[in-house]
């Protein structure tokens, strides 16, 4: 390299340390005041600890909600069939005082008469809480709502795959099968 390209270069290295100089910033941030330093540390301190009790306190409100949803949910499944069972006290008392009169009753078609209206009633309340008869006899067999327990032949051909006698009711609840019909099907 000839003399005058060093000088060159030289004069360029110096030219650019100047420039990377005046770009720098004039403090270091070793060089920070102190005081501003511990002000900001406080800010940052508070800052955390009402971020911890704020943290603190909503998992502390989390966990009261869980426990006391659980402890409803227990409340329910335990108490659940209180509605229900008040229901039934009614025809409870009406089946003592008929059970009560059999024994002194003379006529037979009074008590007859006295079940039945027990037994409507009774069917009444069911009703009302959404409990269902299921009408089985004459209708087509489905299997999700019968049980066949027997098959006899059929007598003609319309009757094939009907249900011709039901041997036990079944019941559904809000349409949802509780029991299945006990059925004689035609075949």
């Amino acid at each position: 390299m000839s003399e005058k390209e060093r000088e060159n270069k030289i004069e360029n290295d110096e030219n650019f340390a100047d420039n990377f100089a005046e770009d720098m910033p004039k403090e270091q941030p070793g060089e920070e005041n102190p005081e501003e330093n511990v002000g900001k540390t406080d800010n940052l301190s508070e800052e955390l600890a009402a971020l911890k009790d704020t943290h603190l306190r909503l998992m502390a409100e989390y966990d009261n909600y869980r426990k006391r949803t659980i402890k409803e949910k227990a409340d329910l499944i335990r108490n659940g069939g209180e509605k229900v069972l008040t229901g039934l006290l009614p025809v409870i008392d009406d089946c003592q005082r008929a059970l009560e009169t059999i024994d002194k009753a003379t006529d037979l078609n009074s008590v007859k008469e006295g079940v039945n209206l027990i037994y409507n009633k009774f069917l009444s309340y069911l009703q009302q809480n959404g409990v269902k008869a299921l009408e089985s006899v004459g209708t087509p067999f489905d299997p999700d709502l019968y049980e066949a327990v027997a098959t006899v032949p059929a007598q003609s051909e319309e009757q094939k795959g009907t249900v011709i006698d039901n041997l036990q009711t079944g019941y559904t609840l809000n349409d949802k099968v509780i029991r299945h019909a006990k059925v004689v099907v035609a075949n």
